[in-house]
């Protein structure tokens, strides 16, 4: 009995080291760019400037597509492009659904622009431009689930129509985590804002 608590008290202090290290890895990842305009408890109207996005879209839902989605874009910045080059991961991975359409971006790196990215192998991957501006966002924590954004997502609009605040769908679904970190996990919803001043 004795041995076992110490086997299982071994492996404990060993796990959370290693999401320590893992938390620690992820806070240092290049993230998107944005300046907090103003904070109002659990939400935040942000501006974002311009950026580049790798970006696919599926026919199908987030459960069906998302792994797949992020399959081919990691690809993509592993070598499958015409340069063979490797590309930094960046946070967060940006995702939104509209109707039946799933769509999921990584954000490149702030260092490169259109024309010195190398062009993906895999067709279904679309560089574009992500033009920035003005967006309320709302964070939490967690594995996120469908059920998890739709709340998020109807919190928000509940604020934005409580401040009077218009917008423009679809909500967009920020992950910051990768699959094996399991604490310090940070989620958003966020969406972009019609004529805000600030």
């Amino acid at each position: 009995m004795k041995t076992t608590i110490i086997i299982i008290t071994i492996l404990i202090v060993l796990l959370m080291s290693t999401q320590a290290l893992i938390s620690r890895s992820t806070g240092k990842t290049e993230q998107q760019r944005y300046e907090v305009i103003e904070r109002m408890g659990d939400f935040e109207i942000r501006y974002y400037p311009p950026a580049i996005l790798a970006s696919v879209e599926r026919q199908g839902h987030y459960d069906a597509s998302s792994g797949s989605s992020f399959r081919t874009l990691a690809g993509y910045i592993f070598g499958k492009n015409t340069t063979s080059e490797k590309i930094s991961m960046t946070s967060p991975v940006r995702m939104k659904q509209e109707a039946d359409t799933f769509g999921m971006q990584f954000v490149m790196p702030a260092s490169y622009t259109m024309e010195k990215l190398p062009k993906p192998d895999d067709p279904s991957i679309r560089l574009k431009k992500f033009e920035g501006g003005y967006y309320a966002a709302i964070r939490f924590g967690g594995f996120a689930k469908v059920q998890d954004w739709n709340a998020r997502t109807e919190e928000l609009k509940a604020f934005l129509d409580s401040k009077g605040l218009s917008y423009e769908a679809p909500f967009e679904y920020l992950g910051y985590n990768p699959p094996y970190q399991f604490i310090n996990r940070r989620n958003e919803v966020v969406v972009r804002l019609k004529s805000y001043q600030p």
